[in-house]
């Protein structure tokens, strides 16, 4: 776990900085109409940071595996995304990577292997440690659509 926080604590502090001078012309873009822009992207991981946290903190609580399933096209047209401000939605990403890192950090070894269902109609358990191992490289996955070629992955695998 040690590992996975390093990571994501490494990629707040560059992309942080990285998001910050892409130009709004590039951010609001859209490749085509239903594809998501720069900052629906964004606003995605966001959107993940946010079910992720609930998954990280109940995960170590509850009795039976929580049920926490996303419909990440509902959250980003929920969310409008496309007419935020880039400032507003850059801070949130980096604050709530950081509050994830923080709860991450205080988990208790114990918790690493309680189990989340994500499935929507068939259960599918994940550690919590597999969640944050995965959250990082979807993370990577998405950045490297904000900004190509900053990662070799390929996502899911």
């Amino acid at each position: 776990m040690q590992i996975i926080i390093q990571d994501l604590k490494e990629l707040i502090r560059e992309f942080g900085d990285r998001l910050y001078v892409i130009p709004d012309s590039d951010f609001y873009a859209k490749p085509n109409p239903a594809k998501w822009s720069k900052i629906e992207v964004l606003g995605h991981l966001i959107d993940s940071a946010q079910n992720n946290l609930r998954r990280f903190i109940c995960g170590q609580y509850e009795s039976t595996p929580p049920l926490i399933v996303y419909d990440q096209d509902l959250w980003v047209a929920a969310n409008n995304y496309q007419l935020a401000k880039t400032e507003g939605i850059i801070q949130l990403w980096i604050l709530l990577n950081e509050r994830i890192c923080s709860i991450l950090l205080s988990m208790e070894q114990a918790s690493y292997n309680k189990n989340c269902n994500t499935g929507r109609e068939i259960p599918r358990l994940r550690s919590l440690e597999w969640l944050a191992g995965d959250y990082v490289k979807h993370m990577k996955h998405h950045l490297n659509q904000i900004i190509p070629g900053s990662f070799n992955i390929i996502y899911p695998g």
